[in-house]
């Protein structure tokens, strides 16, 4: 009996090392779809966080990081289950950096993520009815919710004198929780909005949409949609019917697509992304320059960055690549007490978890988790200046 005990602890300590020798993360992002411009950068900037958690040589013993991708489509609810439901059965994924549209995500984590046990953490769902999903403490967040950028939005607006806008939103739950809040807000303070209507993706005309939104009025046009999908397509409709060329684009617009569509056509238009000034997101972008990721400046980078750490940091802190483990483990590493961790310093915050000690991952996006696991966030506020988007300043 007591050799035979003796060689079932061998073969578990020889077991142990190899079932950690890999860790497969899934990131599962709209490479088709109304935001495709914007997914090749996102992922790049969660694969970065891998790669540097890898080289470090660090993470439980010596395991290596691998990415496994999946297309959400950012629309698609069942192609974007299919997908995840691929990562965790055939790939075996121990977490998920994703998914990215509001939609999608939520179809996600209640149809695959929750059943299955299994730690999502997006770095773009934004709408606010997912601070309250049951969620069994699986889902996390590194962009804030829309209920606070539809407060900045306004700030934005009523600073620049902009008293009555129209308003159109892409017909999902990001589009249609941004809008309600951008709305309550922005008549809170004071402003107008003249008329509110959503808009179909993937239509080839959108005058007749425009004609509706000009009839109303308003010294500009709130367009809360996509920059490679119907958003774009109202834009363009707005400029060749002459009915508005003062656009006020939140996130989903925001990418370099809109100065390849619009460049100086849509010079003066205004508009917000998630982002800080923060020492952690000058250190992010030059990680970024250095590896030569292509739009690594876009939207959502940095959110990807932080997402895949947090995750990774947070089996460390558990001491397991389960996700039931170190669920509990992400606000422990996201917050303070602890050592505060930037881009570029992932080997050295798994070296102080692996003796027992606490870090504050700050990370690119100055990361601080709130409620239930989101973050606090800051934004951006751009403007269109020579077809180029500028920084005005953060808030």
């Amino acid at each position: 009996m007591k050799k035979f005990l003796m060689a079932s602890v061998a073969t578990a300590l020889m077991a142990g090392p190899a079932l950690a020798n890999e860790v497969k993360l899934g990131v599962i992002l709209g490479f088709t779809g109304p935001i495709e411009s914007l997914t090749p950068a996102m992922a790049a900037g969660g694969e970065l966080a891998m790669a540097e958690v890898s080289a470090s040589g660090k993470l439980l013993g010596g395991a290596t990081v691998t990415p496994v991708r999946a297309d959400s489509t950012c629309v698609d609810s069942g192609a974007a289950a299919a997908a995840a439901e691929r990562l965790i059965t055939s790939e075996g994924v121990k977490g998920i950096m994703g998914a990215d549209c509001s939609g999608v995500t939520g179809a996600v984590l209640a149809n695959v993520a929750v059943p299955n046990g299994m730690v999502m953490i997006s770095p773009s769902a934004t709408s606010p009815a997912l601070s309250s999903v049951e969620d069994n403490g699986l889902f996390f967040r590194t962009a804030p919710s829309d209920a606070r950028q539809g407060q900045v939005l306004t700030e934005v607006l009523i600073e620049r004198g902009i008293k009555s806008v129209a308003l159109t939103y892409t017909n999902n739950d990001y589009g249609k929780g941004l809008a309600d809040s951008f709305a309550a807000a922005y008549e809170a303070a004071g402003g107008k909005v003249t008329t509110t209507a959503a808009h179909e993706d993937g239509k080839a005309d959108y005058s007749a949409e425009v004609g509706a939104l000009a009839s109303a009025g308003g010294d500009a046009l709130v367009v809360a949609g996509y920059v490679d999908q119907g958003g774009a397509g109202i834009i363009r409709a707005s400029l060749d019917t002459g009915a508005f060329d003062m656009f006020v684009m939140p996130d989903g617009m925001i990418g370099s697509a809109l100065e390849t569509n619009f460049g100086a056509d849509i010079d003066g238009s205004i508009g917000t992304v998630p982002g800080t000034e923060s020492e952690g997101a000058a250190m992010m972008a030059d990680i970024v320059k250095a590896a030569g990721i292509e739009n690594g400046d876009g939207p959502y980078v940095g959110e990807s960055y932080d997402a895949a750490a947090l995750i990774l940091l947070a089996m460390q802190a558990a001491g397991s690549m389960e996700p039931g483990d170190y669920k509990g483990k992400i606000m422990d590493v996201a917050n303070a007490p602890g050592e505060k961790i930037y881009p570029g310093q992932l080997g050295k915050a798994l070296e102080i978890l692996a003796a027992g000690g606490d870090v504050d991952y700050v990370g690119a996006t100055a990361v601080e988790m709130i409620g239930g696991g989101e973050a606090a966030g800051g934004y951006r506020e751009i403007e269109l200046k020579d077809g180029k988007i500028t920084t005005v300043k953060y808030r």
